[in-house]
């Protein structure tokens, strides 16, 4: 749970005061409306010039910074892959977290709970942007966080591929009793969570738009 107080950034951002409580929340508003910033904010991709963010009741700039990003994971709009194997491309997150790499099984099998049938030693060079996609997904959900940060992360793919993102992200996080918060542009994605809608407009926010 995040708690966020007297927040400003630049001109983009002016939170007084602000929960994000619900285990599914959409982030939505117009373009420019600071959304995406925000959703940095959360892990600290961006820094508040003013204010404080608390997670779990603790001021999230005294938590280390990869310790932090172990619990909030971004998933971005655009599929970020390393050279390398498929298996080399989903160990990188445990890596880079500093967490204990994954052994073959649980690889395969995070593989195949994004539907992504490829062998692990085989190259990322030929994926498609769907599979990319469901790449990045199986690696965020292999580093197993207390809460997803998603920035549109299916808006570059088709539709098909769109809904497979969103709907394996939510039922993860139902599964695991996870957090998820998603920017999106989607009406369609938006009108499943009516609960979890929470409108930014001119840099500030109104709060969740059903209470």
């Amino acid at each position: 749970m995040f708690e966020i107080k007297k927040l400003k950034f630049k001109h983009i951002l002016q939170i007084d005061h602000l929960m994000i409580d619900r285990q599914i929340t959409c982030l939505i508003g117009p373009s420019g409306s600071g959304k995406t910033t925000l959703l940095r904010m959360l892990n600290r991709l961006n820094e508040a010039e003013e204010g404080s963010i608390y997670f779990n009741g603790v001021d999230i700039k005294e938590m280390h910074p990869i310790k932090l990003r172990r619990k909030i994971i971004m998933l971005g709009q655009t599929p970020i892959l390393y050279s390398g194997t498929i298996a080399d491309n989903l160990q990188i997150g445990l890596r880079l977290s500093e967490q204990p790499l994954a052994d073959e099984n649980r690889l395969l099998a995070y593989l195949d709970k994004v539907g992504l049938h490829k062998e692990l030693n085989d190259t990322c060079e030929k994926l498609s942007g769907g599979e990319k996609q469901r790449l990045c997904l199986a690696r965020v959900l292999l580093m197993d966080a207390d809460v997803y940060l998603a920035d549109e992360p299916s808006s570059a793919v088709d539709k098909e591929t769109e809904s497979f993102v969103i709907d394996n992200l939510v039922t993860f996080v139902k599964e695991h009793d996870k957090q998820l918060v998603m920017v999106t542009h989607s009406s369609e994605i938006a009108q499943r969570y009516p609960h979890g809608l929470l409108e930014l407009a001119q840099g500030g926010c109104r709060g969740y738009v059903y209470e």
